[in-house]
Order: structure tokens, then sequence, then C-alpha cells
């Protein structure tokens, strides 16, 4: 399975060169610099999407928060809000 998606990934490396689009030379560039990266994304079932996830809500939390004076305030309306996220009708604040 890696194997055929090696040999995808450089058939559409040799279609951008073919191209003549420097654009698309670009961003073959960066998939070279991130080839082994990129290879073991299909290798390994792994994601950061739920981190990714609570971080973005910690960032929406913190900027719709803006008025808090206190530190500690903000940091417990933030654990609040995902200790009790998968709650419905939870709402913080």
């Amino acid at each position: 399975a890696i194997h055929e998606v090696k040999a995808s990934l450089y058939k559409y490396y040799e279609q951008v060169k073919a191209s003549g689009l420097m654009e698309f030379n670009q961003a073959v560039q960066t998939l070279k610099n991130w080839q082994v990266e990129v290879l073991n994304s299909f290798s390994f079932n792994y994601s950061n999407g739920f981190i990714e996830g609570l971080n973005n809500q910690t960032k929406v939390i913190k900027r719709n928060a803006f008025g808090f004076r206190r530190y500690d305030r903000l940091r417990f309306k933030v654990l609040l809000h995902h200790q009790f996220k998968e709650l419905k009708d939870f709402q913080v604040g």
C-alpha cells in the first residue's frame, strides 16, 4: 500500500515538472521536503485533529473572554469548557 502511494507521489512530481507551472513546482518542493512525514501519514493511523480542536476552542474562549481581569477565571472557564464539552445542554459562561 505504501509503495503504491510512493509511486503515485513520484508520478505526481513528474506531472508537475512536465506542466511547467512554477507555483506547482514550489508545492512539489514542499512535498519533497516533508516526504517522509507525508508517507508516514499514510502508514500510521495517528492524527492530532483532536488536540488541534481543543487548541482552537481554547483560542476562541480566550478571544471572547478578552475582558477577564484575572487569569485564574479565564483558566477556570477553559477547564470547565473542556471538561463538560460532551454535554450538549451545558453552556459555560
